[in-house]
Order: C-alpha cells, then sequence, then structure tokens
C-alpha cells in the first residue's frame, strides 16, 4: 500500500474545492448569524424591543415611525452608493452575472456591505427578506476564498454557489434547500463535480446555524396538514393558477418600480431614504408590511387573518412596499415576500374553500397557506423544484406534498408560458445580459439571415442523371443537395443518406431514374428572416443544411454548424463588451476605444439623424459594413443595453461596436462623414 501524500492528494482540484466547501459553508453560516444579530440589533435600536416589529412598532411614536425607516435608508444608501453598489436590491441577479460575466470574481467588500446595509434596511423596516443578501455574502466569501487561492474560473464559479447553497441553508435552516437553489437557480448545473462541493458547505452553513439558532422550522405548523379528499385537488390546482398570476404582478411592480425610480433625477444616495419614508407612512396603516413579514406568515398558517378584505390589502401593500423598497435602492430579498404573498393567496383560497365544500372534504386553511406559499416562490423564481423542497423543510411537514407539487408545478407554467425570465433572470435581462435559456433565442432573433447565407453552393436540375449528381457530390461536402427547376425554383432535396443508397445501387439505377424520382419534399427558408427562424426550420426538418430562397429562387445554403459557430461567436462577443465595462477596462461615456487584437477594435458612436429613429435591423449594419453592435448606451433611461434587431436608436442614445479597422473607418465616413470623427477615421486606416 503506498503512502499517504498530501501534496498529491490537494493537487487533485476535486477534493480541494470541498475542502474548501467546508470553510465557504463556515463563513456563510457564520454570516448569517450575524446578519440575523444585525437584524434584532438594529430594530431594537429603532423600536425599543427584542420580538418581532409586529409586536414592537405600536409602542413607538407616529413621528419616530415615520424618521426610522426614513434613517435607514439614508445609512443603507451611503453604504451601498459610496462602497458597493452591487450591495443594493435583492443580491441574486448581482450574483448571476458575476458568475456570467465576471468568472465569479466578486469584489471582496460587496459581503460586508450587503450585511450591514441589509441589516440595517431590514431593522428599520424595509419589506424585504434576508435570504438575497445571505445568499450574496456566501457567494462573495465563495469567490474572495477561490480568488485568494488563485483557482480557475470553473472552480471559482463553484465556490460561488456554495456560498449561495450556504447563505440559503443558513437562512432557513434547509441544507437540501440550498442545494437545490445555487444548482437550479444560480448555476443550472446537476453535474456532480459542482453538486458535491455545494451539498458540503450546504450541510456546514446548517449545522453553523443549528449550533447559534437551533433546529427549528422558520414556520410553526399548528396541526399537521394533510389532503382530505381527492376533491380537494381542484381548489389546490385554482391556487396554482392564482399564485402563478400574483407571480407575475409581483414581477411587473417590482420591476415597473426600478425603472421609474432608476429614470428619475434624483440623488441615487438619497433614494433609499424617500423610499424608507413613504415605508414608515404604509407602516403607520398596515405595519404588517414591515420588515421580513415572518409574523404574518404564521398568522396566516394559523388562520388568524379570517377576512379576504384584509387578505386584500395586505397582500397589495406588501407588493407595494418590497417594490419600493427595492426600487429605491433598499437592500435585501424577494424569497421571503414571495413567501408572504404566498400565504395570503393560499389563505384566502382556502377560506373560499371552505366556503364551498363540507369541512369533512376540505383541511384547514393553513395548508392553502402552505402550498400558496410555495406556489408563488415557484412562479416566481421559475425553480419548481426548489419551492417543494424549500417548504418541505421550513414547515418539517410532508402530509401536504401532493397538493403541493401540483401548486407548484402549474404556478411555475403559468409564469414561465407568459413571461420568459424569472424574478432573477428579468433583472438580467433588462440589462442586456442573456442567461441559460434565454441566450440563444435573444442572440439567433437579433441575428438577420442574409449574412450568412453560404452562395458558394452546388444544386443540381431535376432532370439531372446519377452520373451527373454524382459527380457534383464528389466536388462538395454538402450533406443537402438542392434540387431545382430550369426556373432556378427549389422542387426537392436529396439527402446525403439517400446519396449512400444511390452510389452502392448505381450500376442497377444508372440511366432509369433522375434527380426528381429520388428527390424528397424540400423544407426552406427565405433570406429576409432571422438565424432563430432557421433554427427552427432546421430543428422540424432533420436536415443539416437548409436551402435559402429570395423571390422563390434558390441563392444560398446554411447549415447547422456554421449557425451555431456564429452563435458562440455573438455570445461571446456581448460578454466580452460587458466584462470590459464592469472590469472598468472600458468606460461607454470616455470617448476611447479598446483594441481586442487581430485588427479588431471596440469604438463608440454617438447616434445622429442618420441612424436615430431606425431599429437595428433595419440598418443592418452587419452587413452592410461587417460591424457588430454589442451596446446601446440609451440616453433616454441613463443605462446601458445589449441590443437586438427591434431596438430602436434615437439620437444621442450611443452604440459601442466592434469590427475591424478599415470597416469602422467606412462606417465612420459613411454615416458621420468627416466632421468629429476626422481624426479617429485617419487613425483606423492607418490602422488596417
Amino acid at each position: 500500500m503506498s503512502p499517504f501524500k498530501p501534496a498529491r492528494f490537494f493537487r487533485n482540484q476535486h477534493i480541494r474545492i470541498s475542502i474548501f466547501a467546508i470553510f465557504v459553508g463556515l463563513l456563510s453560516g457564520f454570516g448569517a448569524v450575524a446578519v440575523r444579530a444585525g437584524i434584532k440589533y438594529a430594530q431594537h435600536f429603532s423600536y425599543g424591543g427584542w420580538n418581532t416589529i409586529l409586536g414592537v412598532v405600536d409602542r413607538n411614536p407616529l413621528w419616530w415611525r415615520l424618521f426610522i425607516p426614513s434613517a435607514g435608508g439614508l445609512l443603507v444608501g451611503l453604504l451601498t452608493y459610496y462602497f458597493a453598489r452591487e450591495a443594493k436590491g435583492h443580491g441574486v441577479p448581482e450574483v448571476m452575472t458575476g458568475i456570467l460575466l465576471s468568472e465569479g470574481r466578486i469584489r471582496k467588500r460587496v459581503a460586508l456591505v450587503k450585511a450591514l446595509a441589509s441589516s440595517i434596511c431590514i431593522g428599520t423596516g424595509g419589506s424585504v427578506g434576508r435570504e438575497g443578501p445571505l445568499v450574496q455574502i456566501g457567494a462573495g466569501i465563495g469567490s474572495t476564498i477561490g480568488q485568494w487561492f488563485r483557482e480557475d474560473t470553473k472552480a471559482i464559479r463553484t465556490l460561488v454557489a456554495c456560498g449561495a447553497a450556504g447563505g440559503i441553508a443558513a437562512a432557513f435552516n434547509a441544507p437540501f434547500a440550498g442545494c437545490l437553489f445555487a444548482v437550479e437557480i444560480i448555476l443550472g448545473d446537476f453535474g456532480v463535480a459542482a453538486f458535491s462541493p455545494i451539498v458540503i458547505s450546504s450541510v456546514t452553513a446548517t449545522l453553523v446555524s443549528h449550533h447559534f439558532e437551533g433546529d427549528f422550522p422558520v414556520f410553526v405548523i399548528p396541526i399537521q396538514y394533510r389532503l382530505q379528499s381527492p376533491l380537494e385537488m381542484i381548489p389546490y390546482t385554482v391556487l396554482g393558477f392564482a399564485a402563478g398570476y400574483v407571480a407575475l404582478l409581483f414581477i411587473k411592480v417590482l420591476y415597473s418600480f426600478e425603472d421609474v425610480l432608476e429614470e428619475w433625477r434624483f440623488p441615487e444616495y438619497l433614494k433609499p431614504m424617500l423610499g424608507g419614508l413613504v415605508i414608515g407612512v404604509f407602516g403607520l396603516f398596515v405595519p404588517h408590511i414591515l420588515g421580513v413579514g415572518y409574523e404574518t406568515i404564521n398568522m396566516a398558517l394559523k388562520d388568524q387573518i379570517g377576512s379576504l378584505g384584509l387578505i386584500a390589502v395586505l397582500l397589495l401593500a406588501k407588493i407595494l412596499a418590497t417594490s419600493l423598497t427595492l426600487g429605491s435602492g433598499g437592500s435585501g430579498g424577494i424569497f421571503a415576500p414571495s413567501l408572504y404573498l404566498g400565504a395570503l393567496v393560499g389563505s384566502a383560497i382556502g377560506i373560499l374553500t371552505h366556503r364551498i365544500y363540507p369541512p369533512a372534504l376540505v383541511a384547514h386553511s393553513g395548508a392553502y397557506a402552505v402550498v400558496g406559499m410555495g406556489a408563488v416562490v415557484a412562479g416566481a423564481t421559475h425553480a419548481p423544484i426548489t419551492a417543494i423542497i424549500t417548504i418541505f423543510e421550513l414547515t418539517k411537514d410532508y402530509q401536504i406534498f401532493l397538493p403541493l407539487m401540483l401548486s407548484c408545478i402549474i404556478s411555475s407554467l403559468v409564469t414561465s408560458s407568459i413571461k420568459p425570465g424569472s424574478i432573477y433572470t428579468q433583472k438580467l435581462l433588462r440589462r442586456g445580459i442573456l442567461f441559460k435559456e434565454a441566450r440563444e433565442d435573444l442572440i439567433l432573433k437579433s441575428i438577420p439571415l442574409r449574412s450568412y447565407v453560404q452562395r458558394n453552393f452546388i444544386s443540381v436540375h431535376e432532370d439531372s442523371t446519377i452520373q451527373e449528381i454524382m459527380d457534383k457530390a464528389m466536388t462538395s461536402d454538402q450533406q443537402v443537395i438542392p434540387v431545382v427547376n430550369s426556373e432556378e425554383r427549389l422542387t426537392g432535396v436529396i439527402t446525403f443518406h439517400v446519396m449512400k443508397t444511390v452510389f452502392y445501387e448505381k450500376d442497377d439505377l444508372m440511366g432509369l431514374v433522375v434527380a426528381r424520382d429520388i428527390m424528397e419534399k424540400p423544407a426552406s427558408i427565405t433570406i429576409d428572416k432571422t438565424l432563430w427562424d432557421c433554427m427552427r426550420v432546421l430543428s422540424t426538418s432533420a436536415l443539416e443544411e437548409l436551402p435559402v430562397l429570395e423571390n422563390g429562387r434558390l441563392v444560398g445554403i446554411i447549415d447547422e454548424q456554421a449557425l451555431m459557430e456564429v452563435y458562440n461567436k455573438e455570445l461571446g462577443k456581448r460578454n466580452l463588451a460587458i466584462s470590459l465595462l464592469q472590469k472598468k477596462k472600458y468606460n461607454v461615456e470616455s470617448g476611447t476605444g479598446y483594441e481586442l487584437g487581430g485588427g479588431m477594435w471596440l469604438r463608440e458612436y454617438v447616434v445622429n439623424g442618420t441612424l436615430g429613429g431606425k431599429t437595428l435591423e433595419e440598418l443592418n449594419l452587419r452587413y452592410e459594413y461587417d460591424i457588430e453592435v454589442v451596446l446601446v448606451y440609451k440616453r433616454s433611461r441613463g443605462r446601458n443595453i445589449i441590443p437586438t434587431g427591434k431596438t430602436k436608436l434615437e439620437p444621442g442614445d450611443k452604440l459601442v461596436v466592434i469590427g475591424r479597422t478599415g470597416n469602422l473607418a467606412r462606417f465612420s465616413r459613411e454615416i458621420f462623414g468627416t466632421l468629429k470623427n476626422e481624426v479617429e477615421i485617419t487613425e483606423m486606416e492607418s490602422e488596417g
């Protein structure tokens, strides 16, 4: 038996990352304990009690209840504005952005600033949850450890996911939910190489939380809820649809507030203060909206709310309060507000069911509140598996599992069919960052097919003999040979499979058959379509190459491999543009370019009257100049977006363009003339 060699042992990256995951879990657990303690101390200082906010807020005078959320907002605004702007908002999209565009590298200060900002925000009455901050704090810890030990990008991303899992696990005493959150929402990767360290981190963080907080369910279930009758599946189905539409409403209102408040010309660090002032006003009338909201959730689980009217008020007030807190720049999560909304929706469906069904056939209204919690989370996050397991671990009650699964799946299907992005990925999509399944559609829809048609191709006439077909096929590597008539109109295709059959039987077939006898019904696409349209036709036709038509005539072909190469190239360009902005290697407002190497440059142009009022699809700069617009700075919205073909340019917007120096010079000359770009044109032409 060979002796144990530590150096060789630690050279195994999977083992090394698993060991690091222990420390990520430990620190994430301690971070969660610290944030919970910070919230308690902030609340005690603000409202003078160690109980829940709902239990102590009424002891304070009205002016103080207005002042505290506003003062908390001011502190949060100053912290995030001057020390880490990534720390505002709900945290999870920022972690996703770091994984997608910054190779998992998150600034070291983010974890500390997020902990302070979220503790102050929640403790002073901000209507947000604590799980989002804990995800971002844990992710920052994982990223920092990975960078300290100079791990590669894949390892750092895994450690970021370990931190996110540890944050969720410690927030809810839910290790399995933490694992699923990390792999289903953060990574989207169930591979064992990533999953094993995530499990280790999640378990470790939970053990830390158990040591300090005890092993108790977050929400108290007064009795064991169960499915009383198969007929209850009808109201649970209704609950699934209702939860889906509530989740959609939540997403819509949240991002509407973010848009309006982001465009508001007001000092950014003061916006949370004004948001806090409005929250204080809300809290005077509906104190249930203040803080995390676990007290109200427990009331719904115990059927202590009772009135449908009060439920409606609480639901709408919570949506508005959470949207205002986050939209104005507060720091906190959306997971707990989603649970809150779900408990209210479920409670309402439970009350209505009790009015319709005989008592013996319907469970306690609290059972519907439990299922509603999972259903709204599933709808908002598009992660039904995570939602199902989370509710089980939060309540320690598996008797209600069947209706929980049904409602969560229905809610997720409702929201995903109406809105393509979850409450997390919507924020990325609005920044132009393409995440997972949305990437392919949005990239390929923005690229016109015309630019990538292969014009050098072979085709045969429908009267061509077997020998003529074989002679042409031997000169090309095409997998599909278009068949045309005398007017060059497509009448069929001959596939590689048919060609092989013909080759083996050519002696018997020679002189007996022509192209029209062996051709198949053609699938084709017109040249005015996009690469996304092309991909859809390819996927349904089972062809590897597709004939391209213009005015009914065959003008070229497009093959699947070339299409995927274009997709990967375009994805790389877009991610490069955002990565350069994030790393401050290129500033869209600086007016300077950035050399990418190989004769390629990243340059900025201000939209003039020639470009203004037109979409990128109409301009078709890729085809006309062989350049790519990877970023648009919308002056009216004050932010950068990744454009699609439907993006409409307005005078004063700024384009960030990638292209070769000569092509950029021609674009500058023909679109902008020799005004302020004269020096730049001369420089680019000399470089080209």
